[in-house]
């Protein structure tokens, strides 16, 4: 009798789910995209849900969420919209699913541009609720979520719809806001605008009335709105409670702000209106910035609105302000306001008379306007046109505090930004690193605004472009300083000792208790400034530590950044730590200061330099490193405790900490950029408006720029003239030769260049000649000079043909100008890049071409193809430290390159030395670079030239074929190539044959001339200096080395032509910004000619670790991304060849027409079905399991139990199948359930030889840029889509597959979410359970989509597909023991003898333990297969082994493995998401 089945546990809804039941009932009837029969709009529901589930929640985002992910803005509110039906509910649900979308970063107006007819209609309704009275229909909260609204509408001026509404906000005719006299002012300022401005009247004169009030109403909007702000202000008491509704309404008001001030087409007419509302004088009286707590964040957004006002550029030109024009405007306000107290007010003569710089401080203009009455000010104000005029016998209704600080604030002296930006110290301290309103620490949920800059389309200048990105950088370097020294400190355990003192009770691997410190030198200042130009200090430690953690210490390279950390901590031995409490206090932390490494100190005391020279050996386990310290930090100190008496702190330092060196330029970076600020960084003319974002984003594409090249040698681009043909379809194809036999490749190709001044041809003919002359190309084939009888002589060829857009791309590449080319997954990107390179290396051999790329791993793929064209290796250069993962024998890194040369050198010498010998000529001619000059001019040139002389054709006679062979000089030296050397068939190929020859010789003596250098440059550091500035033509480097090492290039001198950017779209702005200025200008211009630029914007953007820069300050947005999107023309490649067709489809529909190449059809390995499984890709829906979905064992650290067996059984079942391991990789999209994967492999099947590990276990974030045969990818989340809803990171997931894509997810959640529409709806047409083949070995040989003639079984879940696995592989246990011990007649103990296997985490120690291990050969099944269900629920999981036989012929080719190695036992019980959260620190 069976046991009677254990009554399954339930779980209680979430809150969430509960909450989310009013919403989903509506959705499901009226808007669900699921829904077959809806029904019909009601205006009723739209005003419920407002009512019931917006308002009554206060906005909850909870709950706006689960609206906006139920489609609701696109299938009922945009769709049902028009001017009958709208209401105030109407526009606020709208404006709710907006900001939300802005919020959780997706797409927003999509729905708009599909149906754009009532949009101007709803945008004027917003205004006008925008303007309505606070007391009135609507609320402050709801006219704060229309604040927002309206921010979003201005920041997406890309957007045509909007930009149409938008901008009759903020052009020119706004200024019927300004009061009468300033106005007047304004235009008398520039007189152009008066024309402008007598046309606007004229215009509105034409209109009729309505439509006149209409568009005025329409231009005062801003003015009117700062008024009400103004009155909003004001109403917010010092001291009394304040409803936070107001302070959220002026905070959400200074952004708006903000961003109007920091875009050039919103600042220009509105810098004005804003000036002339006084709105800062208003804001920084009022009693919110007095408010300690609630006016803190304004205060923060307030001081950055207004270094936007004052920012240092021409309002009208755009043209960004020297420091002496800012000087020169601020002496002529001073100037004028003397003048007006000169000639109106005889009160203020002595400030009249006094020189500028005496009277421009804020204490001395209090001292002279501070006495005045306020009518007096109030008339100095309005002489200036600051204030309407003051009607005689009349009182001012303004008070004197407000009139004094408009005066004072509006002619004071500003220190300069650039000014305060070189006093600021680099390394964050104690004060900034914990200070949360400049670092937000905790999840940035993305609801309320923040005092940060943001980085969007646009920006004023390049000193702002600059400033942003600098500001970012930093606090963002600084989060994850925090999250290091928290880390590091917190595992030290520092507890107070018994005396007092500190004892550490811990270790960590990144820092160490210092032994001694001292500051060893502080040089004096430069003139003019008050820091000290240097300060060094020495940090001794004791390293005893294991020995790979003391050669990381040992390891840390000079400019590598360290912290100094002083901790008193209070609490005494053995207190724990909770990371729940806040750190400082726990830890006692007191000081944070940072450092730069100089380098390790030898015995006697000097610094080790960095070198090929092998390191000296230290004795003992004191080790004493030399830093640099910050010297603005140092003088700030000092200046402290002199003045304040402060302690001292330089000597309290009692831990130093180290950081992984790929997260630690953030130094280098800042200081690149601080550097950049303070030179006239000179960017291409072509490139200096599209950086900023303004004028024609296609005026620098190679089309409109005015040095196209009209001829280029494509080398080896072209397999064949029809391969040429085929490249330019639409183009009429003229070769220059009409022998096919000579059509061969390289080909040069003119094409027709248009100048800007064309003809005009009157005949109509003519202009189809014209037309027909535009597309015709001009190929002429050519012959390379033959360079020499050696095989190795022979140039080597691309064997790739490429597509027309590839060419296209590539074409683009050469010519001079910007190239963005945009590669979706598997179409070639580095083939592409690779070709360009090698085109600009043939075509302009003087130029140089710097590669920069975003990961070692890109600039590694991108050399490896390198090496395979014809290019000479000397001229290759790696900079960076990435060059010990190449995978070549080769060293192309700068030591390496001179080992390289040098080495070259004695080989060419060897061959001079021959030559000489076969020449009879004595002497020592291979003695240096120099003497075998002389020989070659001497000894070989007049050998040669006396040759030609003989054998060239005269006059009258014909040469002589066979003369050719018998008159050659060097028969002797080149006896040891192929011979015959001449063919003797005719004069012509044997005399190429011979200027072949003379050419090898030729460049024997070109290398060492070149190599001269090396024999007078005595030290490795000079040669590798000369080889880069003089030598390498192809440099590279990452994004990263090149922020690092900008100043050492600029000194160097260091020159280059081309950048061409590997991976541009996952480089951060800033980084992809510095390598373009790594050189000095020549003359004022920048030699640059050509940016190629190769990346996917569909694809993840750069990684940015905290959320609020991320999606607050938009810091993830790539320049690549920024090109496109303000419509910089791209190369779109449009052929994959990585994926099955099928697989291409999941993802292709994201990109402009991309297809697949030929043999993605044609190979058998894409024509193939995948063994054992019935489908190439399937969405598995995972229900919970022992009633839990996902779980969060730590913060943000989602796991998924059910999920992760489930994906381990697929990939146990496909090795047990005969599928190789490696080619399969486990993705997924969250770091917690890597981990509990990783740890479920370990105890099931990593020590196991019949199955193995995955070729990766890792998310689908780290994996971008990689590919496998087989995904298997877990979803994890059940209860929110979480951040797959980014289709960038969708993309990236489901292009990874090259031939099998197996999706372990809850369907139910991620099939209603509008932006995975495309590829789920693809997904969810096939069965939603695993359809398995178990009977079908691999490799198969059925045909993909074909039936299959073995029996499918069809898996309902997880613990039977466990189940299933576990019979499986018990079966193929004793099928290969029956096997080997009936057919080979081996003892069982030889069977089970065999290799240690690697990876092996616990070694067997004992005979007993081998012994037992033995025993239990098999990963059982998981606590779930245990799980007794009804015998009538599930036949398959309750089946014996035999029901999952598998035939001996199926198993024969897996008998050697189980032969070889013997199965490692491997843990049986399930993991549970806890265990998986305790992961060693090392692996997280």
């Amino acid at each position: 009798m069976a046991a009677p089945a254990q009554p399954k546990k339930i779980v209680a809804p979430t809150v969430s789910q509960i909450n989310a039941e009013f919403v989903t009932q509506l959705a499901c009837k009226y808007w669900a995209p699921h829904i077959k029969k809806k029904s019909p709009f009601d205006i009723k529901v739209i005003e419920e849900i407002y009512e019931k589930e917006i308002v009554k929640s206060r906005f909850a985002i909870r709950k706006i969420m689960l609206l906006e992910f139920s489609q609701y803005l696109e299938n009922y509110l945009w769709m049902n919209y028009s001017p009958e039906v709208s209401s105030k509910a109407y526009l606020m649900s709208i404006c709710c699913m907006v900001n939300e979308k802005f919020r959780e970063n997706v797409p927003a107006w999509e729905s708009f541009k599909k149906k754009p007819d009532h949009f101007p209609f709803f945008f004027k309704c917003i205004l006008k609720a925008a303007l309505a009275e606070t007391d009135g229909e609507f609320s402050l909260h709801e006219q704060t979520v229309l604040l927002l609204f309206l921010d979003h509408c201005f920041n997406s001026l890309e957007v045509d719809l909007i930009r149409s509404q938008v901008q009759q906000l903020i052009s020119l005719p706004m200024w019927m806001g300004l009061r009468p006299a300033r106005l007047e002012l304004e235009l008398k300022k520039t007189p152009k605008l008066r024309k402008f401005w007598n046309l606007i009247k004229k215009n509105d004169e034409k209109m009729d009335p309505e439509a006149r009030k209409q568009a005025y109403q329409e231009r005062r909007f801003l003015s009117q709105l700062i008024q009400k702000f103004i009155s909003v202000l004001k109403s917010i008491p010092l001291s009394e409670p304040v409803t936070m509704d107001k302070v959220h309404y002026c905070e959400r008001f200074i952004e708006l702000m903000i961003d109007l001030e920091a875009l050039l087409p919103t600042r220009r007419w509105f810098n004005t209106i804003l000036d002339d509302s006084h709105l800062l004088v208003h804001c920084y009286l009022s009693s919110l910035v007095r408010r300690e707590e609630d006016g803190h964040l304004f205060s923060q957004l307030l001081d950055m609105l207004k270094f936007y006002t004052g920012f240092e550029i021409n309002d009208q030109t755009g043209n960004a302000l020297t420091e002496n024009e800012m000087t020169t405007i601020h002496y002529d306000r001073i100037t004028s306001l003397q003048r007006a107290a000169f000639a109106h007010f005889p009160e203020l003569y002595d400030f009249a008379l006094s020189n500028v710089a005496e009277v421009d401080t804020r204490d001395s203009l209090v001292k002279f306007f501070g006495p005045l009455s306020s009518n007096t000010l109030h008339r100095v104000a309005s002489y200036l046109c600051l204030l309407p005029t003051l009607p005689e016998n009349e009182d001012t209704t303004f008070d004197k505090e407000f009139l004094l600080e408009l005066l004072v604030s509006r002619h004071e002296r500003r220190i300069s930004q650039i000014q305060q930006l070189n006093q600021m110290p680099l390394y964050p301290t104690e004060k900034i690193i914990w200070d949360e309103n400049i670092v937000p620490t905790e999840y940035y949920s993305g609801e309320g605004c923040l005092a940060l800059p943001k980085l969007n389309l646009q920006f004023l200048t390049l000193h702002d472009y600059l400033l942003r990105n600098f500001n970012l950088f930093r606090l963002e370097s600084t989060y994850e300083i925090r999250q290091d020294i928290e880390d590091s400190v917190s595992r030290m355990k520092p507890w107070q000792s018994e005396y007092g003192g500190v004892v550490f009770g811990g270790w960590a691997r990144m820092a160490q208790p210092i032994v001694a410190f001292t500051v060893v030198e502080v040089a004096k200042p430069n003139i003019g400034e008050n820091w000290p130009t240097r300060v060094r200090a020495d940090v001794t430690i004791n390293l005893n530590v294991r020995d790979h953690i003391k050669d990381e210490w040992e390891g840390l390279r000079k400019h590598d950044v360290c912290f100094l950390i002083t901790v008193r901590p209070t609490k005494p031995y053995g207190t724990k730590f909770d990371r729940r409490r806040p750190f400082i206090e726990q830890v006692g932390l007191v000081y944070v200061r940072g450092c730069e490494i100089q380098g390790m100190l030898d015995d006697k005391g000097r610094v080790i330099e960095d070198g090929p020279e092998p390191r000296p050996n230290l004795r003992g386990e004191s080790r004493t490193f030399r830093v640099f310290l910050d010297p603005n930090q140092y003088q700030q100190d000092m200046t402290n405790t002199i003045q304040n008496g402060a302690e001292d702190v330089y000597d309290t330092f009692n831990v130093i900490m180290r950081r992984k060196p790929k997260e630690n330029n953030f130094k280098a970076v800042l200081e690149t950029i601080r550097n950049l600020m303070n030179t006239d960084c000179v960017v291409p003319d072509w490139l200096h408006d599209i950086i900023l974002g303004y004028g024609d984003p296609s005026s620098a594409h190679y089309s409109k720029m005015p040095n196209q090249i009209a001829t280029l040698d494509f080398n080896d681009t072209f397999l064949s003239i029809d391969h040429l043909k085929a490249s330019f379809p639409g183009h009429n194809v003229k070769v220059t030769v009409n022998d096919p036999a000579l059509q061969i490749p390289p080909f040069r190709i003119t094409f027709p260049v248009r100048s800007a001044k064309g003809k005009k041809r009157k005949d109509t003919d003519g202009e189809e000649d014209d037309t027909e002359e535009a597309k015709t190309l001009i190929v002429e084939p050519h012959v390379i000079p033959n360079r020499g009888p050696y095989p190795y002589n022979q140039p080597k060829r691309n064997t790739i043909q490429f597509t027309h857009t590839q060419i296209e791309a590539i074409r683009a590449g050469m010519q001079p100008g910007l190239t963005m080319v945009v590669g979706p997954p598997g179409t070639g990107k580095t083939d592409v890049a690779v070709q360009i390179i090698s085109n600009i290396y043939h075509n302009f051999p003087e130029q140089r071409t710097l590669i920069v790329t975003h990961s070692n791993q890109a600039l590694n793929q991108l050399f490896e193809k390198i090496m395979a064209l014809d290019i000479d290796e000397r001229h290759l250069l790696r900079l960076g430290h990435g060059e010990e993962e190449l995978e070549t024998e080769k060293d192309f890194s700068r030591y390496g390159r001179v080992n390289y040369v040098l080495a070259r050198r004695i080989e060419l010498l060897e061959e001079v030395k021959r030559l000489q010998k076969s020449l009879g000529v004595p002497g020592d001619a291979s003695y240096t670079c120099e003497t075998a000059g002389y020989f070659f001019l001497y000894q070989v040139m007049s050998r040669w030239e006396e040759y030609i002389s003989r054998v060239k054709a005269t006059g009258s006679t014909s040469p002589d074929a066979a003369e050719v062979a018998t008159l050659f000089p060097f028969h002797e030296y080149f006896a040891n190539a192929p011979q015959p050397i001449f063919k003797g068939r005719s004069y012509e190929e044997d005399m190429e044959i011979a200027e072949g020859c003379f050419r090898h010789i030729k460049k024997i003596f070109t290398q060492l001339e070149e190599f001269r250098a090396s024999e007078l440059l005595r030290s490795g550091l000079d040669r590798s200096k000369y080889l880069l500035v003089k030598e390498a033509k192809i440099i590279a480097m990452t994004c990263t080395h090149a922020a690092l090492k900008r100043h050492d290039l600029v000194k160097l001198g260091f020159k280059y032509d081309n950048i061409l950017m590997e991976e541009a779209a996952q480089i951060l702005e800033i980084e992809t910004f510095i390598p373009l200025l790594l050189q000095n200008p020549q003359d004022g211009f920048s030699r640059l000619k050509r940016w190629i630029m190769i990346g996917d914007h569909h694809q993840l953007p750069p990684v940015i670790k905290n959320m609020a820069f991320q999606k607050y300050s938009n810091m993830e947005q790539s320049l690549f991304t920024r090109f496109v999107r303000i419509g910089v023309p791209t190369v779109d490649l449009d052929a994959q060849g990585r994926a099955r067709a099928s697989l291409c489809n999941l993802y292709n529909w994201r990109y402009k027409n991309l297809g697949n190449l030929p043999h993605v059809q044609l190979l058998p390995e894409f024509s193939t079905a995948n063994a054992g499984l019935l489908y190439d890709f399937q969405l598995i829906n995972v229900e919970d399991f022992q009633g839990v979905g996902e779980s969060e064992p730590n913060p943000y650290f989602y796991q998924n139990l059910g999920e992760a067996e489930y994906v381990v059984a697929l990939f146990m079942y496909m090795c047990l199948l005969g599928y190789p391991a490696d080619k399969i990789s486990i993705l997924t999209t969250y770091n917690g359930q890597k981990h509990l994967i990783r740890d479920i492999i370990n105890r099931r099947c990593g020590n196991n030889p019949l199955i193995g590990r995955p070729n990766k276990v890792t998310t689908v974030d780290r994996f971008q840029g990689q590919q496998n045969d087989y995904i298997l990818l877990s979803l994890v989340r059940t209860r929110a889509v979480g951040h797959l809803r980014d289709v960038r990171r969708l993309v990236v997931a489901m292009s990874r597959a090259r031939l099998g894509l197996y999706i372990f997810a809850r369907v139910s959640l991620f099939q209603n979410c509008f932006e995975l529409t495309p590829a789920f709806s693809q997904l969810t047409a096939r069965p939603l359970h695993l359809h398995i083949i178990p009977t079908e070995p691999f490799p198969t040989s059925r045909k993909n989509g074909e039936r299959p003639p073995h029996e499918v079984q069809v898996i309902k879940n997880m613990p039977q597909m466990a189940n299933f696995v576990y019979n499986m592989y018990m079966h193929l246990i004793q099928t290969t023991h029956h096997y080997h011990q009936t057919f080979l007649q081996l003892p069982p103990a030889m069977v089970e003898e065999g290799e240690e296997v690697q990876g092996q985490e616990t070694e067997m120690e004992t005979e007993d333990e081998a012994t037992s291990a033995q025993a239990n050969l098999v990963p059982s099944p998981t606590d779930a297969t245990m799980i007794q269900e009804t015998p009538g629920s599930q036949p398959e999981s309750s089946s014996q082994p035999e029901a999952a036989s598998i035939e001996m012929e199926d198993i024969s080719a897996l008998c050697d493995v189980a032969m070889a190695a013997k199965p490692v036992a491997a843990a049986a019980e399930a993991v549970t998401p806890q265990e998986a959260a305790s992961v060693p620190a090392e692996t997280k």
